[in-house]
């Protein structure tokens, strides 16, 4: 058996060992040394690898049921012998192989977070991948080539390569789709049928939804002028920010145009934002369940068509794909002020495939991963196939083109259909790709329209914090920090934005913040972004 990785608790590493260990666990759970090298597809001799995935509920059992996988299998010559498992069983099941040593030749999707894969690698329990990547990768090769900023975010303080990463571009900085994630969108059929104007600042959409209120469009006292789920991502208020300064976004972190790493939620343009919020919350212009929503009852009442206006990535989810909601455009606050924050979202998983130190079969692995980052099988792998004669088809072949093309999702919801066909795990789109490998998606192709129109020229920001392999002594400090700290600066915007002590409790809170770790965590965030960007 391989070497025992101490990734569990005691407790627990003592029952997977009997279970791992026990004499009924008869097979083994990494390949055969093939000897194979000079590997070249497809083989001669068809062979196996064992490999640990997780895949959703709406997918196969079996992944090899799968045309993608089909196809690949004919490719190649190589068998996937997969160990699928779905939840959070997923998650035990790694760790377990981990913790016993019987561990197979490949785990995909893995999912571990950097101080895990730190951890892992310090063990031995994952190798090295630079000579894999730099010897046998000619596909993986090429997207570096390209894109050379992705080698760096794959890279761990001490200079190796533990994970094979996914990325999907979809827009180019400012233009990117992950900008933005909090939308508002706004309902233009009350508007229209109230008279109004569209709001271009903070008293104008004050005005607007005391109108809604007033006169109750939804009819039977149904009417919610502003609805969201605090301190939810895409469905806080956050984008309203901007008015107010420099804006906020799901993890309160901003970058200046000078590089200096900014805490929003220490600002004190902040604490004016939250003021105006609870001048709102005074006027009963928020739904009284913003504070304790459940996303279904958040979706249920967007579909009775109770809204004016609320807050989500993309309105089909809420109220439909239909004309009576629009994109707000970033309002102007008291000042006249205008800005739109924006995420530090990307489309980049550090941590999607990694190799065991089971496996015998370094060339053979390292070759098969690299096909997943051939530019038509990326594609396939992220969004689903073409040809497949038993289930929804997400492309077209182009045969001419030699392009995968887009097919009308005919009212099938676009996470379910690609849940079903897609692999997801390491693969790579760029935005070159498009036009050329691909088209985009229609859902994502709208939403790119709106970020490019209405967000993009009220964006201030030119920097985004970006994805930082931090050491594990700087992981251990942040999340010994953030364990409290996050925790308490939603609570405080929670209650400020309903009782109104923002001012009152300001200078108090800024203390707790200090206490709380604020100043180290800072000096680790900025010595992180001047690593990443130097």
């Amino acid at each position: 058996m391989k070497k025992i990785i101490k990734v569990l608790s005691t407790a627990f590493v003592g029952a997977a060992l009997l279970v791992g260990c026990g004499g009924n666990n008869a097979e083994k759970t990494w390949s055969e040394d093939y000897e194979l090298s000079n590997v070249s597809f497809p083989l001669e001799e068809k062979v196996s690898l064992k490999i640990m995935t997780s895949s959703s509920p709406m997918a196969p059992e079996d992944p090899n049921d799968k045309l993608i996988y089909q196809r690949l299998e004919e490719k190649t010559g190589v068998h996937i012998e997969w160990r699928n498992f779905t939840g959070a069983t997923f998650g035990e099941r790694r760790n377990l192989a981990m913790a016993t040593g019987e561990m197979p030749d490949v785990i995909k999707n893995a999912a571990f977070s950097d101080y895990e894969l730190l951890n892992l690698a310090e063990d031995g329990a994952i190798i090295p991948l630079n000579d894999l990547i730099d010897n046998h990768m000619p596909n993986l090769q090429k997207v570096l080539e390209e894109a050379p900023e992705y080698r760096g975010m794959m890279t761990a303080p001490d200079g190796n390569i533990y994970a094979f990463p996914w990325i999907e571009e979809l827009g180019e900085g400012k233009e990117s789709i992950h900008s933005v994630a909090s939308f508002p969108w706004i309902n233009v059929e009350w508007i229209e049928q109230l008279g109004l104007e569209v709001p271009t600042t903070t008293d104008e959409l004050k005005e607007v939804l005391i109108a809604f209120r007033d006169n109750d469009p939804a009819g039977d006292g149904q009417t919610i002028p502003m609805s969201f789920i605090i301190n939810h991502g895409g469905e806080d208020p956050q984008s309203l920010f901007g008015a107010f300064g420099i804006g906020d976004n799901w993890d309160h972190t901003v970058v200046s145009n000078d590089g200096e790493v900014i805490l929003t939620a220490a600002h004190e343009q902040y604490k004016d934002a939250i003021n105006w919020l609870y001048s709102l919350y005074e006027e009963n212009l928020m739904d009284i369940e913003a504070f304790e929503h459940e996303w279904p009852a958040y979706v249920a009442k967007g579909q009775e068509g109770r809204y004016g206006l609320y807050f989500t990535w993309d309105k089909g989810n809420i109220t439909g794909m239909g004309d009576d909601f629009d994109l707000l455009a970033p309002i102007a606050g008291p000042d006249g002020h205008r800005n739109i924050a924006r995420t530090n979202g990307m489309g980049f998983d550090r941590s999607k495939i990694v190799i065991t130190s089971a496996n015998q079969n370094l060339e053979l692995t390292a070759k098969w991963i690299d096909q997943l980052y051939d530019p038509h099988q990326s594609v396939q792998n992220n969004w689903g196939t073409y040809g497949d004669t038993e289930l929804q088809n997400i492309f077209e072949w182009d045969e001419s083109a030699q392009m995968l093309r887009h097919l009308p999702l005919d009212g099938t919801a676009p996470v379910e259909l690609r849940e079903k066909t897609s692999v997801s795990g390491a693969l790579a789109i760029l935005d070159s790709y498009y036009g050329t490998v691909t088209t985009k998606p229609d859902d994502a192709a709208w939403r790119l329209g709106l970020m490019k129109d209405v967000m993009v020229p009220h964006m201030e920001a030119d920097n985004i914090y970006p994805r930082v392999f931090f050491d594990k002594e700087e992981l251990d400090r942040l999340a010994s920090i953030e364990a409290d700290f996050y925790p308490y600066i939603h609570r405080k915007r929670a209650e400020w934005v309903s009782n109104g002590k923002a001012d009152e409790e300001w200078a108090d809170y800024l203390e707790e913040l200090d206490r709380l770790g604020f100043q180290e965590w800072l000096e680790i965030k900025q010595a992180g972004y001047d690593r990443a960007t130097k």
